[in-house]
């Protein structure tokens, strides 16, 4: 996908924290970035306004998202399960229909989404995870189900598509490139913590990592503890080697 031209990427749900961490990475790395967030929500991209295009609509308008993925390289969309109405469901399908044939979908959702079956959960993260659902849908708020029914329309088509699932957010400066695995229970997602600037910056660099094409990847902080501790775990070896050369030489 790499050009000498700068290369054309829309971001659907710009304007939400994560949607707003996206744009400006972006811009930072060149990209021309086409924004699509609902009409009430535009002013929230003001500080972008004369460095992006903007279009009004609801994520899960079909005219809008057709307008917005136009000649586009690469989409970027956050799957929110807003209300009980098929919202996230909308927008994915949106997406796939719209975006050229060989552009780069990347989807943000949560670490609830399981591609395989294979995750393992807590019972903790279980019983959590139910109890919001369940009072979430029963006000109306959001529908994790929407979300779930999403994600299993863009894992079964055959586009070139990354599902980024972000373990819990939080604000904050940099911590680097996130680490990952392919199935929450992984001891490296144990921290349960992402910054939403590094889950940004993760959905980006997927762009062009061909080895998350169709993959599921489960996210955490770099800097976390957990992630640490793997790094620390995987270099053990490597280290006793050179220790045992430097005793020996």
């Amino acid at each position: 996908m790499k050009t000498n031209r700068p290369r054309k990427l829309c971001i659907v749900g710009a304007s939400g924290k994560l949607g707003r961490h996206l744009v400006r990475r972006a811009l930072d790395q060149g990209y021309r970035v086409v924004a699509v967030c609902r009409e009430q929500s535009v002013d929230k991209l003001g500080a972008f306004a004369d460095r992006i295009e903007v279009v009004p609509g609801c994520t899960n308008d079909r005219s809008a998202i057709r307008r917005a993925v136009a000649g586009c390289d690469a989409v970027l969309a956050v799957l929110v399960p807003w209300g009980v109405e098929g919202y996230a469901t909308g927008t994915a399908q949106a997406v796939l229909d719209f975006a050229r044939p060989g552009a780069r979908l990347v989807f943000s959702c949560g670490w609830h989404i399981s591609m395989d079956g294979r995750d393992r959960y807590t019972w903790r993260f279980r019983a959590l995870g139910g109890a919001f659902g369940w009072l979430a849908r029963v006000f109306r708020i959001a529908d994790r189900g929407d979300q779930i029914e999403a994600c299993r329309r863009v894992f079964d088509s055959g586009r070139r598509w990354t599902v980024v699932r972000g373990s819990d957010l939080e604000e904050g400066p940099s911590e680097g490139l996130p680490a990952w695995s392919d199935h929450v229970g992984d001891p490296i997602l144990a921290s349960n913590r992402t910054r939403r600037t590094d889950f940004a910056r993760f959905m980006l660099e997927a762009i062009d990592d061909d080895r998350l094409v169709r993959r599921a990847p489960a996210i955490v902080s770099g800097r976390s503890e957990s992630a640490l501790a793997h790094t620390a775990a995987r270099d053990e070896p490597a280290n006793r080697a050179r220790l045992n050369i430097t005793a020996w030489g």
